[in-house]
This record gives structure tokens, C-alpha cells and sequence, in this order.
């Protein structure tokens, strides 16, 4: 065999090919509408057909083939899931738990896949469902902590279709749940009727058992990181974990990333190669060059099972299965061309990974690395260093355009973390975790002594992810911003030499530092956040900020203040607020307040007298205040009077030059009747926000007259139990001229008031997805009043 020469990888799998690829998934991936499944059918058999062909536009087919693949797969997707447009339904399921379930104060969470039995409805055989078992009001005891991965459940359950809330810079929940193929989301009715059908077994239940055993033999806060480095169990870790590690700009090495992986793997090629010299006969029956690339494969593997097969670990597993492939059948293949061909690889199992950040990250990080740095030999200090550099500079945009921040701590806290944890807290964690399979108690002081290290760097990066400095928050900006950062970067990293290095920073400009557009003196504008049931409102002025109410928490459950106002303040731009005013001192309205403070340094905060405690201004009729040419009134409630929940909303008036726009809490018909008496001129605005979310026990009809706004917008969780907004109250603001906008269907509301008059943006309209949940609904309503139309008389 030595002398056979090597041959080079085909053109159908090249470089041009990957990348024509790479461009067509994209393209469909995120366009925001998908084709007919006949147009994905011609697009293949099209681009399937001129990928074969000898001809040097090859990678243009390939574009049109990974287009139809995307569309084809995303087709499929959505029509596995429930269906957008029909309620929620009440059915049993039966099957098994797939997922680490998350066991929080109050609530449970899991994933279930359900069993294919004739007994399980048709549409639900097979697929994966997210539950939620929430503890009922007063309960001292549950049976959800008994739920473990791998086993086998019977559960009453209600279900819907996937959906979630839509705001600028927020988490895409129905972007997720087409990632993880989940057909459905729910919660658990009927607890009491729960009941297991067979004890946890398999991979699912053994890396709970393994993570079970890491909490009980390691002491200290070190057993969470532990069981995340071993496991890529990140249950544990707290939101302040995750905030310190995005300060810190170590995200990629928590749980097990790709370089872990890629790190055992060169582990077992090593072993596999010595046990080959240790033992010479078993090179005659196999080579000793073949037989380490398949102990690399094989060790990838595994440590991705031992993750539960995560889509970063997946992605370098399929590469250094390529790179042993292509060694074991004698084609030369550099790092180039192996990510090439697990990009291909990727795609053809899975085209919808494009959609995740988690491909950029990983292949964009390889390539660059490949392009920056083309094999040179030179010391090791100097080649880690400069790989360090290129990550930081190169991946800076994606990191932005994909999270919102920066690192400014983790180019510093890499040198570090990165050897300490790879080479030393990762290996002891593995070590552990093997011994531990062999023989229980074993692993205890391999984790012990992992968790110790860990807690060494730990103590010194803690310091560094609490100073003011350490994270940077930018606005969101549009693609075109990204193109420019990335050509950008890709100058910059040029050879030296190469002339125009200002220029090539210029190009960063745009999506470091976006231009916003302010409102100008005397004009206005106000977001209506997508919190569900609950309400959060953004103002502002040409230099002040104003939040009123703070969105919806419930203990163990959700928190809006945390994971919607924050992360949309931040996408905005804001980096602070002049005030916080709440409305009253619900849950829904004053529930997420307190991670807002925490988040954006302790704004005053303004309630009413007796509404809660922290207070630092009463809220009160009569109280007024201008910023930039704009007058805020506070009309309700009266100066001195008792607190009487809902009735006792501060109702604040904004008025403008071009108009004036009504915030009215949570107020019912009582208090509308007291405030008609007492403002009913002050009561007129072109935007109002109805009050108590449309129930029906407000916007009474003299109220609706007297305010005749031109928009009027509901703050309302899609098919919340309570109704909300009533039909009645719709066509009240209807018939008084009012365009009326609901959070529940429309997303985030953005009103403009100012110079060119009143304008609004719906989040959903103004950034279509086609797995939208909201935009299939409407789409199905249209479809089933065509078909009753034509199945009618005259049809």
C-alpha cells in the first residue's frame, strides 16, 4: 500500500460545494415565508441534478439543492407540530422522558417523547412534547420531583401548539422548538392522576444518575460547574452563573463544547496509537494509522453521548469523522477541506442547523482560525496566543449580531481559563465520571479535586465579571450591519502589509455602534413589550427613559423582568432608565421590577402609596413632570387615598405637541367614572392602552368616547384563561375609530408620536418568520372561512 499514491477529495464534496450549500440553506432558512413542498421538490431534483453533472457551476446547483433541503425539512416540521390555529386540548399521554428534567421551586419542566402505541392519539405518536408541572396553590408536596430522565410516564395533560413571546433582541421560542423538533408545549393537568409506568433506564437515566452522584460526593458550589463540564448538565447553574460567564466571555466552555470534544478525541488516537506499538501484532491484522482514527471517532462519539448528543458536540464529532474517513481511504484532506465536508454532512442530516448560532460559532470559529493561521510551525506559546487573538477579533461580530454583547474581560480571561479548564478541570471531571461507571463511589475524588480547581480560577474570575466594564451591550442592527463587520474583520486580519487598516475599522462602525434614531424635542415613543398576561412599557424621549410596569414573575415559573424587559432594553440601546413607575403592585405589572433595578443600576421607582414595599416616590393625582419638551401627568389615583389594588393604578397622561397618549393600568369601570368627572378634556389621545388588558369590567362606553383614540393597544398573553381582550370591549374602541392591536397576536408594539403623526410597528409584521405561530394562524383562519364560504350555498 505504500506505494499508492494518495487520492485528493472529490470536487462534489469540496469547498465551492459547502459553501454554495452553506448560501441556499440560508436563504430559504431565513426567508420569511416558506415555498410549497412542489417548489422544495423541484429545487432538489433541479440542484440534485447539477451537482452531479461535470460542469463548473456545480456550486450553483448546490445552492439550489440545500435551499429545497431547508424547505422541504422546514415543511415537514411545522406539520409535525400541533396545529397553530386550534386551542388547547386536554389528552392522555403516555411515554417516555427524554430530556434532564428541570426541578425548580414551585415547577418541573421536561421533554416527553410519546410512545407510538394505537392508544396514543395519531397525530402525537412519536413526537416530542415540553411539559410543565406546576405545584397547585397551597401545596406542600408533589410527586413532579419523582419524574427522572428515562423513565416511563402516564400523564393527563393540556397541549398547544408551539408559541412564544416576539420582542426586539428576545429569545425566538418557536425558532427553538422547530430546532428541537417539538411538536407541542403543555403542563400536566390532573397530577394526582400521574402515575410511572416503568423505572428510568437508558442514556437519558444514566447522565442523571451520573449527575445525581457529582451533587452528592462534591461539596461546595464547584458540584454545578462539575456537572456541566463532565455532563453538559447546566441545570444547576443560576442566572447569575450565566451572567457572570457572558461577562466573562466563557459560555463556550461551560457544558462541553466542541474543543472538548476534539480534545478527547485526540486523547483516544493517542491511546489507541500506544496500545498499537505496545502490542505490534495487532498491526499486522490492522494499521496502527487506521486504528487511531478510529479510536478518535469512537471517543468523540462517546463523550457526545455522555452530553446526551448536543448539537455543538455533534458538529465535531462529524468532523473528526471526516478527517479519520478520509485518512483511512488515503485522501489527503486538510482542515479546509474536513470542514467542508462536515458542513455538507451537517446539512444533508440536518439543513435547519443553520438557524442555530451555535453552527456559526463552530464553523466560523474553524474557519477563520484555518485562514488566519495555514499550518506555520512556530512555538506553541506564540501559536496559542495567536489563535486567541483571532477568535476574539473574528467572532466579535457574530457574537454581537447573534447575543447583543461582548466580552470586553474575555480575551484576558481565555489565556487563562481556557488551559486551566481544558487540560486540567475537564480532564479530572471525565476521570471521575469513568470511575464512577465502573464502580460506584469511585469518582468522588477525581471530582472533588475537579471542583476544587474550578473554584481556584472561579474565585479570580468572580472578581473580574462583577466590575462595570467587563460585559458591553450593543444594539441590535440589521444584516446589512453584519455584512460590513465581517468584511471588516476579514481585512483586518489580513496579512501585514496590507494598507488600510482605517477603513477596514470604519466598517465595524455600523454594528458597534448603530445609529439610533432618537425622537426628536416634544416627540415620543413607546414599546408595548410582549410579556404575555402582564404589562411592560418603554418610553422615551429624546434624552430621557421611563419604564411603566415591569412585566410578570411568578416564583419558579417566569420572571418578564429578567428574561424579556432587560434583554429588550438592551436591544434598544438602553443601558439605564430615569424612572420606573408601576401602575400598582400585581404580579403581572410589578412582578419583574426588581431584576429591572437590579439590571440597570436602581432607578427611582414611583408606585402607588401602600402598593408595595421599596417605594421610593408615591405615585399620586397631581404629580407632573417634562422631559424634552414632553408633559407627564399622573391623574390617578388621589393624593392620600388607601390602596385598592387594580383601582388604585397610577393612570399617566403623555402629552405632545402632535398628541397626547393615555397608560391606564389596571383600572375598572369605578375608577374610568371617578377620572371622566374629574379630566374628561385630559382624556382625549390620539394611543391609548386599554386598560386592565381588555377585560370586561373596564372601557366602559362614556371612557372609549371621551379618550376616541386613533390607536388603542391590548397588552394580553395569547389564549390567556381569562379571556382577555373581551369581543365587546373590541368593538367598544372599534366603533370609536381606534385601530386596535393585541401583544398576543402582534408581538412587541412600537409606537412613533411626533412631526409625521402617529405610527405603529408590529413586531411580528415587521420581522416575518415562517415558522411564525401567530402568522400560521391567521393563515389557517383565512383558508378554513375560504373553504366554509365555498362548501356554503353559493359555493
Amino acid at each position: 500500500m505504500a506505494g499508492i499514491a494518495p487520492r485528493p477529495i472529490h470536487p462534489l464534496f469540496g469547498k465551492a460545494c459547502a459553501a454554495g450549500a452553506v448560501v441556499g440553506a440560508c436563504a430559504a432558512a431565513f426567508a420569511p415565508v416558506l415555498p410549497a413542498p412542489w417548489i422544495a421538490l423541484l429545487l432538489i431534483a433541479a440542484g440534485m441534478a447539477g451537482w452531479v453533472w461535470p460542469w463548473r457551476g456545480r456550486c450553483c446547483a448546490v445552492l439550489l439543492l440545500g435551499a429545497g433541503h431547508v424547505v422541504l425539512q422546514g415543511g415537514l416540521v411545522l406539520d409535525r407540530q400541533l396545529p397553530a390555529g386550534r386551542p388547547p386540548v386536554d389528552v392522555m399521554l403516555q411515554g417516555r422522558v427524554v430530556s434532564l428534567p428541570e426541578h425548580r421551586p414551585g415547577s418541573t419542566r421536561f421533554t416527553l417523547r410519546i410512545d407510538t402505541t394505537p392508544a396514543m392519539p395519531a397525530a402525537l405518536r412519536g413526537r416530542d412534547v415540553s411539559l410543565g408541572w406546576y405545584d397547585p396553590p397551597r401545596s406542600a408536596t408533589s410527586a413532579r420531583r419523582q419524574v427522572m430522565a428515562g423513565a416511563h410516564w402516564q400523564f393527563q395533560a393540556r397541549l398547544r401548539a408551539p408559541r412564544g413571546l416576539r420582542n426586539p433582541g428576545g429569545f425566538d421560542a418557536e425558532q427553538h422548538a422547530v430546532l428541537q423538533r417539538v411538536a407541542g408545549t403543555g403542563q400536566v393537568r390532573a397530577p394526582h392522576s400521574a402515575r410511572q409506568l416503568r423505572a428510568a433506564h437508558g442514556l437519558p437515566a444514566w447522565r442523571e444518575r451520573m449527575a445525581t452522584a457529582i451533587a452528592t460526593e462534591v461539596d461546595g458550589d464547584g458540584a454545578r460547574f462539575i456537572q456541566a463540564l463532565a455532563l453538559g448538565d447546566t441545570r444547576g447553574l443560576a442566572p447569575s452563573d450565566w451572567d457572570a460567564l457572558r461577562a466573562l466571555g466563557l459560555t463556550h466552555l461551560v457544558a462541553i463544547s466542541g474543543f472538548h470534544v476534539g480534545l478527547v478525541a485526540g486523547c483516544a488516537a493517542w491511546l489507541g496509537a500506544a496500545l498499537w506499538r505496545c502490542w505490534p501484532a495487532l498491526a499486522r491484522r490492522w494499521p496502527r494509522p487506521l486504528a487511531a482514527a478510529t479510536a478518535a471517532v469512537l471517543g468523540a462519539a462517546l463523550y457526545a453521548g455522555v452530553a446526551g448528543f448536543a448539537l455543538p458536540t455533534v458538529r465535531t464529532v462529524l468532523m473528526i469523522a471526516v478527517v479519520a474517513g478520509a485518512h483511512c481511504a488515503r485522501r489527503p484532506c486538510t482542515i479546509g477541506q474536513a470542514l467542508a465536508l462536515a458542513a455538507l454532512v451537517m446539512l444533508a442530516l440536518d439543513p435547519l442547523a443553520v438557524l442555530a448560532p451555535g453552527f456559526w460559532l463552530s464553523f466560523g470559529g474553524v474557519l477563520w482560525l484555518v485562514w488566519c493561521l495555514p499550518g506555520r510551525r512556530q512555538h506553541w506559546l506564540r501559536t496559542f496566543l495567536a489563535a486567541q487573538g483571532v477568535a476574539t477579533l473574528a467572532l466579535l461580530p457574530l457574537t454581537v449580531a447573534l447575543f447583543g454583547q461582548a466580552s470586553r474581560a474575555g480575551p484576558l480571561v481565555n489565556l487563562l481559563a481556557i488551559p486551566w479548564w481544558s487540560l486540567v478541570v475537564v480532564p479530572l471531571a471525565l476521570l471521575g465520571t469513568v470511575l464512577e461507571a465502573l464502580m460506584d463511589g469511585a469518582g468522588r475524588w477525581p471530582w472533588q479535586l475537579a471542583a476544587w480547581c474550578f473554584q481556584a480560577s472561579w474565585w479570580l474570575f468572580g472578581h473580574l465579571a462583577q466590575a462595570p466594564w467587563a460585559l458591553w451591550w450593543l444594539p441590535h442592527a440589521g444584516a446589512g450591519a453584519l455584512a460590513a463587520a465581517l468584511c471588516g474583520v476579514a481585512w483586518l486580519l489580513l496579512p501585514r502589509g496590507v494598507a488600510g487598516r482605517l477603513p477596514a475599522t470604519v466598517l465595524c462602525l455600523p454594528l458597534l455602534w448603530p445609529a439610533q434614531q432618537r425622537p426628536g424635542e416634544g416627540e415620543v415613543e413607546l414599546l408595548v413589550m410582549d410579556v404575555g398576561q402582564g404589562l411592560a412599557i418603554w418610553v422615551r424621549t429624546r434624552s430621557h427613559r421611563l419604564l411603566y410596569d415591569a412585566g410578570p414573575a411568578t416564583a419558579g415559573r417566569f420572571d418578564a423582568g429578567e428574561r424579556v424587559v432587560v434583554p429588550t432594553l438592551h436591544a434598544l440601546g438602553e443601558d439605564g432608565l430615569d424612572r420606573i413607575l408601576l401602575s400598582h403592585g400585581d404580579a403581572d405589572h410589578a412582578g419583574g421590577a426588581p431584576a429591572v433595578q437590579a439590571a440597570l443600576g436602581h432607578p427611582p421607582l414611583h408606585a402607588p402609596r401602600g402598593a408595595l414595599a421599596g417605594i421610593d416616590v408615591p405615585c399620586a393625582a397631581g404629580q407632573r413632570w417634562q422631559w424634552d419638551g414632553v408633559t407627564f401627568s399622573v391623574l390617578h389615583p388621589a393624593p392620600g387615598a388607601r390602596y385598592a389594588g387594580n383601582e388604585s393604578s397610577c393612570v399617566l397622561r403623555i402629552a405632545t405637541p402632535h398628541g397626547a397618549i393615555l397608560l391606564t393600568g389596571d383600572i375598572g369601570r369605578g375608577s374610568e367614572q371617578r377620572l371622566l368627572a374629574a379630566y374628561r378634556q385630559a382624556l382625549r389621545a390620539a394611543l391609548v392602552v386599554v386598560p386592565h388588558h381588555g377585560s370586561a369590567g373596564s372601557s366602559s362606553a362614556a371612557w372609549v368616547r371621551a379618550a376616541s383614540p386613533q390607536l388603542a393597544l391590548v397588552s394580553a398573553g395569547h389564549g390567556n384563561r381569562f379571556g382577555h381582550p373581551r369581543v365587546d370591549v373590541v368593538a367598544r374602541w372599534q366603533a370609536a375609530g381606534a385601530e386596535v392591536l393585541n401583544t398576543g397576536d402582534s408581538g412587541a408594539l412600537r409606537a412613533w408620536l411626533g412631526r409625521e403623526g402617529l405610527q405603529v410597528r408590529e413586531q411580528r409584521v415587521f420581522q416575518p418568520r415562517w415558522w411564525d405561530a401567530a402568522e400560521r394562524s391567521r393563515s389557517a383562519a383565512i383558508l378554513s372561512a375560504v373553504k366554509q364560504a365555498a362548501d356554503g350555498p353559493e359555493g
